[in-house]
């Protein structure tokens, strides 16, 4: 903030304001958001009232830190939320010099009307900025993401046992959802992200949930999911044959090991994620990582140097065409001499 000539920050992106708070609820369908300043020791964390008490339980800040506009705003177009954000600012003493707003986050209404509410101010684009610096983990975070590696770790055995010929998709999915919030070891999941299940005819598919349909032999599943503790998630793909693989599966699959034998081998500190991904490509020609992040990104022309406990999740998939695709992923930290691989789930195509 002070190399930006900021006085005071408004956070509206939901995973910086559990960054900076711990709030985890989803409730950013709303106007809501986290005020912070140079002047103040705690931000002041801004939500509908119907979300606040879960604001005073889940974030470390006083009560009055948080603040609770009337459900009355909700809906309208007159007014909303926004102008209890701006009105926080100006009971702060923040509303003449520079202050910083995560415009991609905003609707361009709400950009608009922080933009005409603080006609006085210096408004800057602050997006991104608390993204980047989350990307360096601390010990503690790296320990949390451990501990949501396992829980991932669990559900994919769980997966690899309730995948069989005759099996409803729905039944599996269910199972797995019951491990991921069952967790492991006493600590359990924290939530349940959307888990993406690819069956046999839909395998050229990358997102799409589970199916009311049955698994058959000769099937193939493309399964994606992650253990999740405290808002930090692990994540991570598999590729599930039920009965032998083809001849074609067993072709993709050896070409992406190899590939992602590479890009592991590749990631130290000092390398770029350019570097990773220009390893990957030297041993398989077509493009295979998938998840491009709002800050670093394994591919090809990203200069960002790797540095010890960032964390990736390093995704390798091909969707071929619109009934055959594959994919298998790492969830992964830097280290001071290389990589760590954070989950323990066998990097293999599960034969079931």
């Amino acid at each position: 903030m002070a190399h930006r000539d900021l006085i005071a920050l408004f956070i509206s992106d939901p995973s910086n304001i559990t960054y900076l708070t711990g709030y985890t609820t989803p409730s950013g369908y709303v106007p809501q958001g986290l005020v912070v300043t140079m002047a103040d020791e705690e931000p002041t964390l801004v939500l509908r009232a119907m979300d606040a008490p879960a604001g005073v339980h889940q974030s470390f800040m006083d009560r009055d830190k948080v603040i609770a506009y009337p459900e009355s705003l909700i809906g309208r177009t007159d007014r909303s939320g926004c102008d209890v954000v701006v009105q926080t600012l100006r009971d702060l003493g923040v509303v003449t010099g520079g202050i910083g707003l995560e415009l991609s986050n905003l609707s361009a209404q709400a950009a608009d009307r922080f933009r005409s509410a603080l006609s006085e101010a210096r408004v800057r684009d602050f997006t991104d900025v608390v993204t980047w610096l989350r990307i360096v983990k601390s010990d503690l975070e790296v320990e949390v993401l451990r501990e949501a590696a396992a829980i991932t770790d669990a559900a994919m055995t769980c997966a690899s046992e309730v995948i069989r010929p005759g099996a409803h998709e729905a039944n599996a999915v269910a199972e797995i959802c019951r491990t991921l919030v069952r967790g492991v070891d006493g600590k359990p999941g924290g939530r349940i992200p959307d888990i993406a299940l690819c069956s046999s005819p839909r395998t050229g598919t990358a997102h799409i949930p589970w199916s009311d349909d049955v698994f058959r032999q000769g099937s193939q599943v493309n399964l994606e999911l992650a253990g999740v503790r405290h808002a930090y998630a692990a994540p991570l793909m598999r590729t599930f044959s039920v009965g032998a693989p083809c001849e074609r599966l067993l072709r993709v699959h050896d070409a992406h090991m190899a590939g992602m034998d590479a890009a592991l081998a590749t990631i130290r500190p000092g390398a770029t994620c350019g570097d990773v991904a220009n390893a990957f490509h030297r041993t398989y020609e077509k493009q295979g990582i998938g998840w491009l992040e709002p800050t670093a990104s394994f591919q090809e022309g990203d200069m960002t140097v790797l540095k010890p406990n960032m964390t990736f999740h390093l995704m390798l998939g091909n969707w071929f065409d619109e009934d055959f695709g594959y994919m298998i992923s790492e969830t992964i930290r830097v280290t001071e001499g290389g990589v760590e691989e954070l989950t323990n789930t066998p990097r293999k195509l599960f034969v079931l």
